[in-house]
């Protein structure tokens, strides 16, 4: 009897008790015996735990896990490693671009970038070694190969190879970085505070925003300034006000594989450096017919000069101003002689008002249509007192010798009181325009 005396009814129908089951587990006899004792052997680990299978077997807990789960790196395998590079290939790639290589689940050990040469391209490996970067400037019209190696975290390699050719330009143009009229800049050199870069191209240049991008110019400390375009291939700088002595220039021209028009390409960068110089400023006035020089400030000498006697004469190409034109101008060059002639501005040397070459000394040129600080004793009686020259400001040799001798290319010269149209930008009066119109020569403006 079972819990309170209850017995238990076989299927039969037949009462089976506790004695008689015993005898029915007896009743099977050695066969049950063995199985009994077989199972008592086998399902208890050295540790003790038993471990029942759906079968009714049982098995070491370490054994079961080798046969029926899988091993753990097995169930999540690591991911292979995959490699990508840009440009992936093609052709008119632009030689600016830096070629970029970058794995996924895995590391970079090796990439070579050659040259139709088999030269090697200069790059760097990030410090992770998941990137590379060309760090050198690729050439036009040529075709690079491009070859990558990865590792995965399971020491299984990836590959990448490919190759492209940059684009070939249907033309090319050059950038001078000079000064106005044409001269050099000159790298290491002191201007004056008045100087104004210019970036002159060989070729027009119709898409200017483009190549204004590509312009640069740093200054220390920083002043901020515009380029202004006076034409199709020249480009002029200039801050708001002079610049500070002491600041140090650089102007920079990365134009090398900008297109600046239809088909129409960069043919090198240029770069220049400069530093300002002292503030050196004259002011030459009609009204008291001198020429007063200002050295951070401070008057330091004044000088008489005639200017031009104004009116017109009629020239080659029509009728040319006598005038000294008023307006600011720098100074551009220094001549020890300058050899003049009215013909070197349109006048004939025949004509009555004309003059055939002469040596002129002590000439510091101001203008690009020939207008100088110079030496003519012939005018000594004139200068303090009346304008008789064709444009030029007379002095006599003591005083053109010395503002020869003390003053820099980009130093200011102010001309006052003079009649005639202001000095245009053209014959260096870039300082004649106001801002609020300069910074509308901009192409970003």
């Amino acid at each position: 009897m079972e819990h309170g005396g209850r017995v238990r009814v076989a299927a039969s129908g037949r009462r089976v008790t506790r004695a008689s089951r015993r005898f029915v587990l007896l009743a099977g006899g050695p066969a049950l015996v063995a199985l009994l004792m077989l199972s008592a052997c086998t399902s208890t680990n050295k540790g003790g735990a038993a471990h029942s299978t759906a079968g009714g077997t049982t098995q070491d807990a370490g054994q079961r896990s080798s046969s029926s789960t899988p091993p753990a790196t097995s169930a999540a395998a690591l991911p292979k490693a995959v490699i990508t590079a840009a440009p992936a290939g093609g052709t008119a790639v632009s030689p600016i671009q830096p070629v970029t290589v970058a794995v996924a689940d895995g590391k970079l050990t090796s990439v070579k970038l050659l040259n139709p040469e088999g030269k090697v391209v200069s790059g760097a490996l990030a410090a992770d070694a998941k990137s590379w970067k060309s760090t050198e400037v690729l050439g036009y019209s040529k075709t690079y190969t491009l070859s990558a190696l990865a590792v995965d975290a399971d020491g299984r390699p990836a590959t990448k190879s490919t190759h492209f050719t940059t684009l070939t330009p249907a033309n090319m143009t050059m950038p001078y970085l000079q000064r106005p009229g044409g001269f050099s800049l000159d790298n290491g050199a002191t201007y004056g505070i008045g100087i104004v870069p210019v970036v002159h191209f060989d070729e027009s240049i119709t898409d200017k925003r483009a190549a204004e991008k590509a312009l640069l110019v740093t200054t220390t400390p920083h002043v901020d300034g515009v380029w202004n375009w006076v034409d199709g291939q020249n480009a002029h700088w200039r801050p708001r006000a002079y610049l500070v002595p002491g600041t140090r220039v650089t102007v920079a021209a990365k134009v090398y594989g900008v297109q600046m028009g239809s088909g129409l390409y960069g043919q090198s960068d240029q770069s220049v450096s400069f530093t300002v110089g002292a503030s050196h400023i004259a002011v030459a006035d009609d009204i008291t017919h001198t020429v007063r020089v200002f050295f951070g400030g401070k008057l330091v000498r004044t000088m008489p000069t005639s200017m031009g006697r104004g009116g017109f004469v009629q020239g080659k190409n029509g009728p040319i101003p006598l005038w000294t034109m008023p307006g600011t101008y720098t100074v551009l060059t220094h001549e020890n002689p300058a050899i003049m002639s009215s013909d070197s501005y349109g006048l004939p040397a025949s004509s009555p008002a004309g003059y055939g070459p002469e040596k002129i000394y002590w000439s510091t040129k101001i203008s690009t249509d020939g207008i100088y600080l110079h030496e003519l004793n012939a005018t000594i009686w004139a200068q303090g007192h009346t304008d008789v020259s064709h444009g030029c400001l007379n002095m006599n040799t003591a005083n053109a010798q010395w503002y020869f001798q003390h003053s820099v290319v980009g130093d200011v010269v102010q001309v006052i009181h003079t009649g005639g149209v202001p000095v245009q930008v053209w014959q260096n009066g870039d300082w004649t325009v106001p801002w609020s119109k300069w910074v509308t020569g901009s192409a970003l403006h």
